[in-house]
């Protein structure tokens, strides 16, 4: 996602603590529990203030066949071979109030983002895979405003303890927003003008490239926990001339656990 406050960034880095399961051939079709930790990021991409937030949610692993709902997201698996699949998913993101923002002081709020669209993964390596993600944003709260389209391809290196206790993954990708997308983030309107904030013209293009790295332990069948950090690079960004973009690097990080409680006697659909 493009947005990433702290549920996205929080998904995103749970996936880690999946990839040592997915090495494990038997797996219950469902499992029930919570997930939780605390996380500290830009309040948008190129933002000099900051967001930091700590949740505690609910957790449901369902490993259907099509239907899918584990640590990376909620959505349809639509194509599945050995080196090959394709999936729609679902993602959402955190608002970010603008009078908590200085840039963005007196201009509509940034609501929350429901993401979906289509997700390629190819598999290169036993451990290396290409992630080729499209996706819709609509504004929550907004009569769900259509916000652009925003392609977030990403290469994943990803290892695994023989004994699945100790996961780990690295990642190196790129995020492109149409105008639309950037316009949400950068574009100031003649009304939200002033003396330090003058009109400005979004345009589409590189929002940013990002490097990003997660670790996981496994501490009982039913408790892990782990950490992530994930620096952006805004130098080239289509839109650094903006008077709302402040910073050209981003640097975010956090901590967290998930907690099983219940699986079914099921296995799952692999």
């Amino acid at each position: 996602m493009t947005k990433r406050t702290w549920f996205g960034i929080a998904c995103a880095a749970l996936a880690a603590s999946a990839a040592a399961q997915t090495q494990q051939p038997d797996l219950p079709l469902w499992e029930a529990g919570m997930f939780g930790g605390a996380a500290t990021t830009p309040a948008y991409p190129g933002a000099d203030d900051r967001s930091t937030r700590a949740l505690v949610l609910p957790m449901l692993i369902y490993r259907g066949k099509v239907l899918r709902s584990d640590r990376s997201g909620i959505g349809a698996r639509l194509i599945n071979t050995e080196r090959v699949e394709l999936d729609i998913g679902f993602a959402l993101s955190l608002p970010a109030r603008s009078k908590d923002v200085g840039a963005r002081a007196g201009m509509p709020d940034l609501n929350s983002l429901l993401e979906f669209g289509p997700r390629l993964k190819v598999r290169l390596t036993d451990r290396t895979r290409l992630e080729l993600p499209l996706r819709l944003p609509l504004e929550l709260r907004n009569g769900f405003e259509r916000q652009g389209l925003v392609f977030e391809p990403r290469l994943v290196f990803e290892t695994a303890a023989a004994d699945g206790k100790w996961s780990a993954d690295a990642s190196i990708g790129a995020v492109y927003g149409n105008t639309k997308l950037n316009q949400y983030f950068y574009e100031v309107a003649p009304q939200y003008a002033t003396a330090t904030r003058p009109r400005y013209q979004a345009d589409g293009g590189l929002m940013m490239t990002r490097l990003g790295a997660s670790l996981s332990r496994r501490l009982s069948p039913d408790w892990r926990i782990f950490g992530f950090a994930r620096y952006d690079n805004l130098s080239h960004s289509a839109n650094r001339d903006s008077p709302l973009f402040r910073k050209t690097s981003g640097l975010s990080a956090g901590i967290g656990f998930s907690w099983t409680a219940h699986r079914s006697a099921a296995r799952a659909w692999e």
